[in-house]
């Protein structure tokens, strides 16, 4: 995969990109990236790249050319146009589903805006995806796009030490995670399940898989809404109704 990033402020991302994970899936040759200034493809003499919005109002905006320059000058010779993807905060809300999806690319490219917007002509014909990575507002995309990359480059085969890691993560099953401990088996009076010690691999899944579903419920009930649940998930999740009704 390679990934091309328009920003104003590459600096915000080399630190990101050169550490843990991220460098160790460059140091394997798993993906690529280049950090684009858009503001160097600017045709004014200022090298501006926003301007006060028509029909007034606060903030500056930012001008179709310079992008539309940069974008062009990226996907030219390639033979299939990229996914180009535009961080803003009316875009698509980002989960796991989408992660998945974007790491079946050969090639993405994001758009990292400031100030108070995009012309809307970046939006309308330049771009494939827009990305929320939730309901709030940062001072730029720079932020959403490192964590979009990040959760996207981890998926990519032999990027993890682990290769079962990534399926079992939360929301990659639908639900959140089961709890994890490790040694010592009593720290300070307080003890790791009998089960987990147990060596009974067929007990130890049954148990991570009911506790899963307790965590979903008792933090994100709507994403057990959106699952079809097994006979024993169904009499489980009655249980944890019931304790709950009961407090």
């Amino acid at each position: 995969m390679h990934i091309d990033i328009l920003t104003l402020f590459p600096q915000m991302i080399e630190g990101v990109f050169n550490s843990s994970i991220l460098k160790k899936a460059q140091d394997k040759n798993k993906f690529s990236y280049d950090l684009v200034n858009f503001r160097d493809f600017s045709t004014n003499k200022h090298y501006k790249v926003d301007d006060y919005p028509y029909g007034g109002g606060a903030g500056m905006v930012l001008t179709p050319q310079p992008i539309f320059d940069a974008v062009d000058s990226i996907t030219k010779n390639k033979s299939v146009k990229p996914r180009v993807i535009l961080m803003c905060p009316q875009g698509e809300p980002y989960n796991q589903k989408k992660a998945e999806e974007l790491a079946e690319e050969e090639n993405l490219v994001f758009i990292c805006g400031h100030y108070e917007g995009y012309d809307e002509r970046i939006r309308e014909h330049l771009v494939t995806d827009e990305i929320s990575i939730g309901d709030y507002v940062l001072t730029g995309g720079e932020l959403g796009a490192m964590a979009v990359i990040d959760s996207v480059v981890r998926l990519l085969p032999d990027v993890l030490g682990n290769q079962e890691s990534a399926p079992e993560d939360s929301f990659s099953t639908g639900m959140l995670e089961h709890p994890h401990y490790t040694r010592p088996a009593d720290f300070r009076g307080m003890k790791v399940p009998d089960v987990l010690l147990s060596g009974d691999h067929a007990k130890i899944d049954a148990w991570r898989k009911g506790e899963s579903l307790k965590r979903t419920f008792e933090r994100r009930k709507e994403l057990i809404d959106e699952r079809t649940l097994s006979d024993i998930d169904c009499k489980l999740l009655d249980k944890f109704k019931s304790r709950a009704d009961k407090k």
